[in-house]
């Protein structure tokens, strides 16, 4: 019978610390993964998911590294896999992103938003395979990509190009990994309450925002963690190069817009 627990599965989220990959981090451990954690900064978070990770009876790894870097995402597999003792699932979660107009962009500004949002992605990915390959056992990954793929949100020039990638680059994956039983999708979220909006916007525009959407509310950590979860296990083990929009129907309200 198919299953929703991952019982003897090791997860590595990249971001795991707050927003999204906290979510994630958290209920791959409730379904029963061990689960190693990264984050650039705010170690005290991260500190804090990992002691929830331990209440819930699951073991969890803290790791520090900047996913833009090559060598750290290497180093993030092999101590997971040292510690831990193997890898099954893979979250790339972290991202970055520098919002101004198109005219008014530096080169370094798309190269930090690239850097950790789609070359992160990349490495992580590649490591996390390369030794699921090895481990012969096949594996999950699981790619958090945005609306921001499909939608050509203003002053997001390199985000949007760099979840785009994302998508595409998923399906590559999903093909060549196949013959391992490795595989590949990616998360979509649309408009989430997480600790990043309030980057870009403020509490009232978010609260107004919400009114927006189908809903009346915007989505969860909890929402898009029910979704990598159920891709990571059994119940999703047939399921590979798919992009699952979880949204609350934010793609679906834009279309909707009366035009003018």
């Amino acid at each position: 019978m198919a299953t929703n627990r991952l019982d003897g599965r090791v997860a590595l989220v990249t971001g795991g610390n707050r927003g999204i990959g906290k979510g994630c981090v958290l209920e791959l451990a409730r379904r029963g993964a061990d689960v190693a954690l990264n984050y650039r900064r705010h170690a005290e978070e991260a500190e804090d998911v990992a002691s929830q990770v331990r209440a819930l009876g699951r073991r969890a790894l803290v790791l520090p590294g900047d996913v833009a870097e090559r060598a750290a995402c290497q180093r993030m597999v092999e101590q997971t896999v040292a510690e831990l003792g193997r890898l099954d699932v893979v979250v790339a979660n972290a991202a970055f992103s520098i919002r101004k107009p198109f005219l008014e962009l530096e080169e370094e500004d798309v190269a930090a938003t690239l850097g950790v949002t789609w070359w992160g992605a990349f490495h992580i990915s590649q490591f996390g395979a390369r030794h699921m390959v090895r481990q012969g056992e096949g594996g999950s990954i699981v790619m958090i990509s945005s609306v921001h793929a499909i939608l050509p949100v203003p002053r997001s020039f390199a985000y949007n190009a760099a979840k785009a990638a994302m998508n595409h680059g998923a399906r590559t994956m999903a093909g060549e990994l196949a013959p391992h039983r490795i595989r590949v999708n990616v998360i979509e979220p649309g408009w989430t309450d997480t600790p990043g909006e309030r980057v870009f916007a403020t509490e009232d525009q978010i609260r107004e925002g919400a009114k927006f959407l189908p809903f009346q509310r915007l989505g969860t950590i909890e929402d898009i963690a029910y979704g990598v979860a159920y891709l990571s296990s059994e119940e999703g083990s047939y399921i590979t190069g798919t992009v699952l929009r979880i949204d609350g129907g934010y793609v679906v309200a834009l279309a909707n817009s009366p035009v003018e």
